[in-house]
């Protein structure tokens, strides 16, 4: 199905019509799997994070979400932000759980586990992109996009407007800057 196709049904859906949503859930769903896949590839073979549970709950945050849809590149991009707040939530939870649980909050999704140390690193990229986006939104969303969405430069090209190489010196100034933060 073409792009122009996947567009429609979005604008459908948000029309109101179900059966755009029920049409749309398959087309997508194969892509967001691959995302999830591309963010787990350099992941642990252990962790107890699965892709295809990321790919539910960013799936079941982004049909309640209520956005005008642009075109598929623009859901796409929105389902690389839910993937990062999915992982963020999840590595909150386990360090909530650390420390005794009970004075916050969990999220129902909470039960699945993510280690310790994939946890604190999540929450510390999580952290530079915030403070990152501050100061350059554009770099903040080209990495949230890299390393939450899985997102090939040719995807993250089309998804943001860019030119490769408008692209390529970005995302270089960008993983300099967060290297610079994260590295002790």
């Amino acid at each position: 199905m073409s792009d122009a196709s996947i567009t429609q049904l979005l604008r459908n859906w948000i029309d109101g019509d179900q059966e755009s949503l029920e049409a749309l859930t398959p087309l997508v769903y194969d892509q967001l799997h691959r995302i999830a896949a591309r963010a787990f590839r350099d992941e642990r073979p252990d962790h107890t994070l699965q892709t295809t549970a990321l790919v539910h709950e960013a799936y079941a945050r982004l049909v309640n979400v209520d956005v005008d849809w642009q075109d598929r590149s623009h859901f796409f991009a929105l389902a690389a932000r839910m993937m990062r707040r999915v992982l963020v939530d999840h590595a909150n939870a386990k360090g909530a759980s650390k420390r005794g649980g009970g004075m916050r909050e969990l999220p129902l999704d909470a039960v699945i586990a993510v280690s310790p140390q994939i946890g604190n690193e999540i929450l510390e990229l999580h952290e530079a992109l915030t403070l990152l986006a501050e100061r350059d939104q554009r770099k903040a969303d080209i990495l949230e996009l890299h390393y939450f969405g899985g997102l090939t430069y040719d995807e993250m090209g089309e998804v943001l407007g860019l030119s490769s190489s408008t692209l390529d010196r970005e995302i270089r100034f960008a993983k300099a800057w967060l290297r610079s933060r994260l590295e002790p």
